[in-house]
């Protein structure tokens, strides 16, 4: 919980002076005690609950005060709501290690018919756009509901050389800056070595609410080529856009064949090149990098080993599509709840001490 006017708070400093206002005017009127002769005439006359009813109308009127001073400070609480709009970017790692065949029967057919189920299970108000990535990035399909254009273009992908990452997030952001005015294009970032990416002191993003659009990040490797993605990731979080990280594949020694893996009409796909090709090496995506970005940017990583689990990512994201991230103010609870308790206070003190 957070507090627009923090400064009010201040004022419950006055309930200690009520305390001890309230202890001095009972020991006042002590003074003015009756005395009789034995104290059995006394003692049938005291109830049980007589310090309960002497105390509890003035604790009731304490508890009314410290809500009614608290709704005054403006209480603030982080709220997900379901967005209307929201724009979903599948960005897609297309490198040619995504022909590894360490998951049957490769990376990218597995991938392909994850991003498939996912666009075939859309969310009202949802649009999703394509990003391809290599050693460079690309829009393949700007942000739209039309399902056959989305199989289309996730169908027809082709893989070519490296990874960029950093890039891949940048384009993706430009797409989603492009429907929704809210959100800044990206901001060139020259490219770095992974030498000097390691160095890198990062700001911190400032805090702000987050737009209804989020990226899906799947890649099989680390960043080799353009920017760095951290500072990628730091440009999204500037704008309020989540990332949610996918780590595709395993670590195990596996063949690498692209031959025969891509469509008849290559330039189905712009931009990127069927380079048929083969070998036989083990690598893994970038988790702590993976995981940075995710953190950076308020959404969450995931590690996927087999179709199984791709498959059990995509279906959690669901939950997240439709969701943005906003602030709401609850004073009236604690003006609702200080008001019931200090009219219970006064209905007490009248019944239980009328000539008050």
């Amino acid at each position: 919980m957070d507090w627009l006017w923090p400064d009010v708070l201040l004022s419950l400093g006055l309930i200690p002076l009520l305390i001890a206002l309230y202890v001095g005017i009972l020991r006042r009127r002590r003074r003015f005690s009756i005395r009789y002769s034995s104290l059995a005439l006394v003692h049938p006359s005291i109830l049980r609950t007589s310090w309960l009813r002497r105390h509890l109308p003035f604790l009731l009127f304490l508890i009314a005060l410290t809500s009614l001073v608290i709704a005054l400070a403006r209480p603030i609480m982080p709220e997900d709501v379901l967005s209307g709009q929201t724009t979903i970017m599948l960005t897609l790692d297309v490198s040619r290690s995504m022909c590894m065949k360490d998951i049957t029967p490769n990376r990218l057919e597995v991938a392909r018919a994850a991003a498939l189920s996912f666009v075939h299970q859309p969310v009202l108000g949802t649009q999703v756009g394509v990003v391809a990535f290599a050693g460079f990035a690309e829009l393949a399909q700007a942000p739209t509901n039309d399902i056959e254009r989305l199989e289309q273009t996730i169908a027809t992908l082709t893989t070519a050389t490296e990874t960029a990452i950093g890039s891949a997030i940048l384009q993706s952001l430009d797409a989603i800056a492009e429907v929704d005015q809210r959100v800044s294009p990206s901001e060139e970032i020259d490219a770095v070595s992974e030498a000097s990416s390691e160095q890198l002191s990062l700001p911190k993003p400032r805090k702000r609410d987050y737009v209804p659009h989020i990226i899906v990040l799947l890649t099989d490797g680390e960043s080799n080529t353009g920017p760095s993605p951290l500072l990628a990731a730091w440009q999204a979080a500037e704008r309020g856009v989540r990332i949610y990280s996918i780590g595709f594949g395993t670590t195990r020694a596996a063949i690498m064949d692209c031959w025969n893996l891509f469509p008849d009409d290559p330039s189905s796909s712009p931009g990127f090149e069927s380079r048929a090709g083969s070998g036989s090496f083990g690598n893994g995506p970038d988790a702590v990098t993976l995981r940075q970005i995710a953190n950076m940017t308020g959404g969450e990583f995931y590690a996927a080993t087999n179709a199984l689990e791709l498959q059990a990512v995509f279906q959690e994201l669901h939950s997240f599509v439709a969701e943005t991230n906003r602030t709401v103010e609850v004073s009236v609870f604690f003006v609702a709840a200080g008001a019931i308790i200090a009219m219970a206070a006064f209905v007490l003190s009248v019944l239980w001490h009328p000539l008050l």
